[in-house]
């Protein structure tokens, strides 16, 4: 026997779980490598911030390393679809800013191990 269930409100449906979703984002942006540099953007320090709303819509706020970046008009499209591939994702927007300027100080601990800073 199947139960099938209609909701003709939102507010039946499950919430969902940003925290989970942030998650998968971040594993997913650790896939995404700076063509010049040898590690993931996310431990480069060149992801500010990620929004996740209820709608499963994304914004994510990123920086390059220079303004003057080879890969400026490509790193930012490769995120957005990057992240758009995830199930749950609804839509992904990438906004880049240079406010702060990225600088090695952002860059993580594991960032800096594995380019011999450390």
């Amino acid at each position: 026997m199947r139960l099938h269930t209609k909701h003709n409100s939102i507010d039946m449906e499950p919430p969902i779980d940003t925290n989970a979703l942030g998650e998968k984002i971040v594993k997913v942006l650790k896939t995404v490598y700076d063509p010049e540099i040898p590690v993931d953007i996310y431990e480069l320090g060149l992801i500010y911030d990620v929004f996740v709303n209820e709608d499963y819509d994304v914004k994510i706020l990123m920086t390059l390393t220079t303004p003057n970046c080879p890969v400026a008009e490509t790193l930012p499209m490769e995120v957005e679809e990057k992240i758009k591939s995830i199930n749950e994702v609804k839509t992904a927007e990438v906004e880049i800013t240079f406010d702060p300027p990225w600088s090695q100080d952002l860059m993580s601990e594991e960032a800096k191990l594995e380019l011999g800073m450390l």
